[in-house]
């Protein structure tokens, strides 16, 4: 009997409780029974016959719904039957993604795929900015840099792809967030059973009608066609050659590339095969790419067959979802719809009975919050950079739209509350089989979900703000012009892209205002972001690099660093400028590969190590000395050891000694270990679930980023010092261990996020305080350590903050020169060390009254001016005397300048304008003006009219309606900028005073 037979037997007694409603010999009966059936459901069925042989089908038969509603009502001690227990036993309920996912993965085990988890959604890959394809893990193993660990495997991999990010929604099929179940050769099996095996999962193991599927192979390829229609039994009527663009995949210009085949599941078979479109999507969905990565692109175009050829697949598992739930699109099956009902819930709308807009909007809600939760759990925080600006484009996007929905606050009757994290929790709730982890981050996910939303949430009333400020613009203009009013395309996008306001609220408002917007210009500017977004993100670069024959001849490189900083070498490779050479002389800088090292090269935050490599003098050769100054992991574990050649030849082959400078080592161990003590102590004091978030070790100082909302406070900042310090003072001995990372988890040890480990991982332990994942170079024992301090705490992004130290001889030269600079200053101030406080703060106290008496003084100044200069007024207006005054007033600056317009509109009098303007220094320039409440009440507001005063002087500014100041930097335009303002505001009041 197979054993998950056996499992699934007792999982059944456990659902049904036969004990409770079967007679004891039925029972051991059907014990007996189960050994003897081919499948789990015909056992099942035969089983359950036995109990109510008068409702059940027979064995040969589908157990229907009803039926199993019957069973469930049969006896009141019958518990539910589970999900699985339904899935496997009925062919007419749908397939939950859960099980796709499992069945997947279960099938290519069977034929001796290893199973592999996900990688993050953060790539260790420079030329990508997030995961956006299965392969991407194996590209160092596809490329040749990285021997294979095993010869096939497969995975279901978490993926982010925003370049299609406007097509979410209101396609069926595109989303931010997916899931690739793949499975990969590395030189092992290729087409034939990649297409026999993808055939059999599709048919038998998820049961899809053969007709129904359709097969696309590049048109060259013979092989391929000839597979699937001699050896598979496809039509010829359902297989389409198709050309390079659809069926011909490639990396880049250059690099590996090869044919690619597809499977498309056929909505419609009804439709017939003449004329039919693949790229039919109201017909067809392809839902399974076979890559058969077979050749090596050279830069001239042509083709070379690779040493090593691979097989790279990729099944969508939403799509799949969709064709055996046979639901309408993929946002509607069990991994996505959940969520969206969520949404519905708190929308206050009924997904089935509301218009298609709102359906959309749900939609895209719905698998945005997927992207969100999951980048958020695999450590990327919302910023204006990078990754951090695609998770807070993301959220922003579904924020807005739930305001489209009327989503406002949260279900408690919170108005100013966030629904953001009411989504994540259902989302978290789908996870366990995704990625486990996402629970354990459950708390840091709607934390930050929370603060983001709430913070946007202002800058989208901003927005709010600025668009009624640009409408306001727009229609004054068109006044002034006498033209139809518009606003800017620019304007509108900048409103979607920075503040994040929906270009259909601007629509709309814009129209309610009588203001048409130019969307070709709007267009444009989405249009080239949208291309930038594509370039950037779209494609896994496999490039071929230069010296790439150097480095396939060239073995991984010993380390010897933990044990030694001294050893003997073989120089195995050098590369000049890039290139590979056999001879280097003095003066050149060099890149030296050795088959073993003592230099650590820079990775898990810690910089490389610097030192010598010498040939020593022979007959025939010269003392040759490169000084060492960085060291970098390239593909695979090659060092490549970059310097000055100082003295004499080198050349591949030549044996060197290699010497680490010892100092610079123990710098390096010194903040190395400080990192994570200081990691530890973060822990204790503001959380367990802060977390590392990047880190640099470097002989001069150490710096550790890592996730928390707030700035830390000072009492925070000293207890977390202290911690450390007190941890270094109990001279605790270090353990390294090299463990299965399995066994290294399940002991509690820390993984940095963002590094890859293999099967085999270093463990570092300081007993009782910290235990992490590092292949860094740390003391051996904490009172090496020696002191700690921290010299900055500060924000680096939003949720990340960073903390820079010194330990060790850096802890010792930064104490020092901080008492040099305590002594300097006891002898300026001529007072003790612990007098030095209280005689600045008197420092500051006359430096304060100083500058408040020559303000004081300044504003005087100004007044007096001003009372001059009021003999310049001139009256505008008829029915109506207005004071109108307009006077550059030289170089008052900008406090003495608001004075004096305060006592002219006070000493003129109601009705009374002013416009003041002075260059207070070298390309600046003060502007300021004044209006009493008549002027106001005419609709003449001076924070709208300095404005454009102020743009002519290379600057801008505004205020209330009665007083407002700006500045410039072009003090050359101050006096036509003053007399624009004299005339603008002659013309104002004129009309409105007339």
């Amino acid at each position: 009997m197979p054993p998950i037979f056996h499992i699934r037997f007792l999982h059944f007694h456990h659902q049904l409780q036969l004990q409770d409603i079967v007679p004891n010999a039925i029972f051991q009966f059907l014990l007996n029974l189960h050994a003897g059936f081919r499948n789990y459901r015909d056992f099942i069925v035969q089983s359950l016959s036995l109990i109510y042989p008068t409702r059940l089908p027979s064995r040969n038969s589908r157990i229907k719904r009803r039926d199993l509603h019957f069973i469930r009502n049969a006896s009141a001690s019958v518990q539910p039957l589970t999900e699985d227990l339904v899935e496997e036993t009925s062919q007419d309920l749908p397939m939950s993604g859960n099980s796709i996912r499992r069945r997947f993965l279960e099938f290519y085990a069977a034929r001796g795929h290893k199973i592999l988890p996900s990688s993050s959604l953060v790539p260790d890959d420079p030329t990508v900015l997030l995961t956006i394809a299965g392969m991407l893990q194996f590209k160092p193993v596809f490329l040749g840099k990285v021997p294979r660990q095993v010869p096939c495997a497969t995975t279901s991999q978490k993926c982010i792809r925003t370049n299609d990010i406007e097509n979410v929604g209101r396609t069926s099929r595109h989303h931010t967030f997916f899931e690739m179940l793949g499975n990969f050769s590395f030189g092992d099996y290729f087409k034939k059973e990649a297409i026999k095996w993808a055939w059999e999962l599709s048919t038998i193991e998820y049961g899809l009608t053969a007709e129904n599927l359709w097969i696309s192979v590049y048109e060259h390829d013979e092989e391929t066609y000839a597979i699937w229609h001699d050896e598979i039994g496809v039509p010829a009527n359902r297989i389409k050659k198709m050309g390079e663009e659809d069926n011909f995949w490639t990396s880049g210009l250059t690099g590996p590339c090869g044919p690619c085949s597809e499977i498309y599941y056929d909505f419609h078979p009804n439709r017939g095969h003449s004329d039919a479109d693949l790229n039919d999507d109201t017909r067809f969905i392809e839902f399974y790419n076979l890559v058969f990565m077979q050749f090596n692109k050279k830069d001239d175009g042509s083709l070379e067959p690779l040493k090593q050829k691979n097989i790279d697949t990729g099944m969508g598992l939403e799509r799949m979802a969709r064709i055996l739930q046979k639901v309408p699109n993929n946002y509607e099956t069990d991994l996505i719809f959940p969520i969206i009902e969520k949404v519905s819930e708190l929308a206050n709308v009924s997904y089935a009975l509301t218009d298609d807009s709102s359906r959309t909007k749900l939609k895209v809600i719905g698998d945005h919050m997927r992207a969100i939760v999951y980048l958020i759990s695999d450590g990327v925080f919302p910023s204006n950079i990078g990754r951090g600006y695609v998770v807070r484009r993301l959220i922003r996007r579904a924020v807005r739209t739930g305001r489209l929905l009327g989503i406002r606050g949260d279900e408690k009757g919170n108005i100013e509350g966030a629904f953001l994290p009411i989504v994540a929790e259902k989302v978290i709730d789908l996870s366990s089989e995704i990625d486990p982890d996402v629970k354990t981050r459950k708390a840091r996910i709607l934390e930050e979900l929370k603060r983001e939303e709430l913070r946007f949430v202002v800058t989208l009333e901003r927005g709010e703000k600025l668009l009624d400020e640009m409408l306001d613009e727009a229609l004054e203009n068109a006044k002034l012009n006498k033209t139809a009013p518009c606003l800017s395309g620019k304007i509108a996008f900048l409103l979607y892209d920075t503040y994040g306001f929906p270009v259909e609220i601007t629509m709309e408002e814009a129209d309610e205002r009588g203001v048409s917007i130019d969307m070709s210009d709007f267009d444009a500017e989405m249009e080239i972001q949208r291309r930038q977004s594509q370039a950037a993100h779209n494609t896994v670069k496999l490039m071929v690099e230069n010296g790439s024959e150097l480095t396939e001849n060239v073995p991984d490189t010993e380390f010897l660093g933990y044990d030694t900083l001294y050893s003997k070498a073989v120089i195995k490779g050098l590369l000049l400028s890039g290139k590979p050479v056999v001879e280097v002389s003095k003066g050149s800088e060099v890149e030296v590969l050795l088959d073993r090292t003592p230099f650590y090269a820079e990775s898990g935050g810690q910089i490389g190590d610097r030192g010598l490599l010498k040939v020593t003098e022979t007959e025939s050769r010269k003392t040759a000395v490169v000084e060492i100054a960085d060291v970098q992991k390239s593909l695979g574990n090659i060092y490549v050891h970059k310097g000055m050649i100082k003295e004499g030849t080198i050349t591949v082959g030549r044996e060197v000694e290699a010497a680490v400078d010892a100092k610079l080592r123990q710098r390096a161990k010194v903040h190395h270990t400080a990192t994570h003590l200081l990691q530890a102590a973060l822990k204790k004091v503001i959380g367990e679930e802060t977390s590392q978030a990047g880190s640099l070790v470097a002989f001069e100082r150490l710096r550790f980023d890592f996730n928390f909302h707030r700035q830390l406070v000072d009492h925070e900042l000293t207890k977390i010092e202290g911690l450390v310090n007190e941890w270094i003072g109990e001279a605790t001995p270090l353990e390294t261990e090299v463990m299965p990372i399995a066994d290294a988890k399940n002991a509690g040890a820390i993984a940095m996020f963002g590094e890859k480990y293999g099967e085999e991982v270093r463990v570092v332990n300081v007993p009782g305080v910290s235990m992490e994942l590092c292949g860094g170079t740390h003391v051996s024992n904490t009172s090496e350590i020696r002191g700690f301090k921290i010299i900055s705490e500060q924000g680096i992004a939003s949720g990340i903050r960073r903390i820079e130290a010194v330990a060790g001889d850096a802890f010792i030269e930064y104490v020092s020169d901080r008492d040099n600079y305590m002594k300097q200053l006891c002898s300026t101030l001529k007072v003790k060390a612990e007098e030095v406080p209280s005689r600045v703060a008197a420092v500051m106290e006359e430096l304060r009254m100083a500058k408040n008496e020559v303000s004081a003084a300044r504003a005087k100044t100004a007044v007096y001016k001003a009372s001059v200069i009021a003999n310049n007024v001139f009256h505008v207006g008829t029915s109506t005397q207005i004071r109108v005054l307009v006077e550059f007033m030289d170089d008052t600056d900008a406090d003495s300048l608001k004075s004096a317009a305060e006592y002219l509109v006070d000493a003129l009098g109601d009705p009374s304008a002013i416009i003041l303007g002075s260059s207070p220094g070298e390309e600046k320039v003060s502007l300021v003006a004044a209006f009493s409440p008549s002027v106001v009440s005419m609709g003449i507001q001076a924070g709208k009219f300095i404005g454009p005063i102020a743009k002519m002087c290379g600057g801008g500014g505004g205020g209330r309606a009665n007083f407002a100041q700006a500045g410039g930097r072009k003090p050359e335009n101050l006096s036509s900028a003053l007399e624009k303002a004299r005339t603008d505001l002659v013309s104002a009041l004129s009309e409105k005073a007339s």
